[in-house]
């Protein structure tokens, strides 16, 4: 009898075919595609020689490769497999729900801002002065790790304290300040440095250190260029640049946690 193809066949095969496109483009942008077509191409082997060709000998041996092969590409591809369940976390969709049933709990939740324009207020002092600077700014997701690579800090958000950090002759300065929780936790922190070959080669080390901690959680990173005095943002792994005083009130309004 005819194979019967019906529905539900077929969003098994675009189910399978959307994973195995996401792999892919996760595999590209961190430069281990060649891994990932041998990975797959021993899986057409492994499920030709076990379901087709029915060779038990040699399909129990790769049956074995299989089981440790699958925890040795989690020890491998762990970065990339946590960089996968976040993005799936952090889809926009996903969020709006959280955020939904968050102010169901708790209430809406005004933004204040005299807590807002200490940071705009140095960002253009210092923007103007072209001293570089870093502001990691949390929201759902903690930075802990990160502030703990830091120094302590701990104090309301305070203009002069931020501009006093980043200035040039200051121990701190190369690092990037964490703000949480409304107030300034740390500085001096150092964090992950994105790869992705996607960066304007204009753009220096503390905007790949940004670009990396958007990638890696759903903080907002505000950058002051110490050579230009450009003042950008990064958030969801896309940069914003060359803000204005406005335009970055308006980030830091509808993004602070």
């Amino acid at each position: 009898m005819p194979l019967a193809f019906g529905l539900k066949d077929f969003i098994d095969i675009l189910l399978v075919a959307l994973i195995l496109y996401y792999c892919y483009k996760v595999m590209k942008e961190s430069r281990s595609l060649n891994v990932f077509f041998g990975v797959l191409i021993f899986i057409v082997f492994w499920l030709f020689v076990s379901q087709i060709l029915e060779m038990k000998l040699l399909g129990s041996i790769l049956d074995k490769l299989v089981s440790v092969g699958t925890l040795a590409l989690i020890i491998l591809f762990q970065e990339e497999i946590r960089n996968f369940f976040f993005t799936i976390g952090t889809h926009r969709q996903v969020e709006s729900l959280l955020k939904f049933l968050r102010k169901g709990r708790k209430g809406k939740k005004n933004t204040n801002k005299d807590e807002i324009m200490p940071i705009v207020m140095a960002c253009m002092s210092m923007s103007k002065q072209k001293i570089g600077a870093l502001i990691v700014i949390e929201r759902n997701l903690p930075l802990n790790d990160i502030i703990r690579s830091g120094e302590l800090i701990d104090a309301n958000i305070n203009q002069r304290l931020i501009e006093n950090i980043f200035f040039k002759n200051s121990p701190l300065h190369d690092g990037a300040m964490v703000i949480s929780k409304k107030r300034i936790k740390a500085a001096g922190c150092i964090l992950p440095v994105s790869h992705s070959m996607d960066i304007p080669k204009e753009l220096g080390l503390r905007h790949r250190a940004a670009k990396g901690i958007s990638q890696e959680t759903d903080a907002l990173a505000v950058i002051v260029s110490e050579e230009t005095g450009n003042i950008s943002v990064a958030y969801r792994d896309v940069f914003h640049l060359r803000l204005s005083a406005e335009e970055l009130e308006r980030f830091l309004t509808e993004d602070l946690p």
